[in-house]
């Protein structure tokens, strides 16, 4: 979606109780993206609702837009309840200083069909300092794209430097969703 300052409502929402730590992480190139699988144990908490991280996966360009402009690079953490509900987190990447915490992670990206493995890495390096964001109802961006599904979009985007947009940029140089129409929903910002 385009998310346009004038179309949101800004309320108290819910804050996004991230507790991630460090583990094991699988990257897979899945011949549409570089996904990375998590063992359990990393949890988004919110409202008393609790959802695992099961996977991450990167897009080219940003696949949620700000007044019609788009970030060069975004990340979907991919989250499900107990009773099978998804709810999605969007970090935007936008070009700027080296970011060391995704370095590791960044260079490891493995070729079409290929999978590697990192020892060490902690989902929280993903997030920008402020946990603001924009909430609306909506669908998975990739294929079989399931419904009913929460969307949190950070307002505050991560820096990565054009060397490591670049690194995911020569496996996919565009695998981003075409922007889909709001119709009625409603796009509420966080105070």
């Amino acid at each position: 979606v385009d998310i346009k300052a004038g179309i949101s409502q800004t309320k108290p929402l819910p804050v996004l109780g991230f507790h991630y730590h460090s583990g094991e992480a699988e990257l897979v190139n899945n011949g549409h993206t570089v996904q990375v699988n998590l063992p359990a144990g990393n949890q988004l908490k919110v409202a008393g609702q609790t959802a695992e991280l099961v996977q991450f996966h990167f897009h080219t360009h940003s696949e949620e837009r700000f007044d019609g402009k788009s970030y060069p690079m975004d990340a979907h953490l991919v989250h499900k309840t107990a009773d099978g509900k998804l709810s999605v987190v969007a970090v935007q990447f936008k070009k700027g200083k080296k970011n060391e915490a995704l370095e590791e992670l960044l260079d490891a990206l493995p070729g079409d069909g290929k999978r590697k493995s990192l020892e060490d890495f902690n989902p929280a390096a993903l997030l920008p300092s402020d946990h603001s964001y924009y909430r609306f109802p909506g669908s998975l961006t990739t294929p079989p794209c399931s419904e009913s599904v929460s969307w949190q979009v950070l307002k505050q985007p991560v820096e990565l430097s054009e060397k490591q947009i670049d690194a995911f940029r020569t496996l996919y140089k565009m695998n981003a969703r075409p922007v889909q129409p709001l119709n009625d929903r409603v796009i509420e910002l966080s105070e």
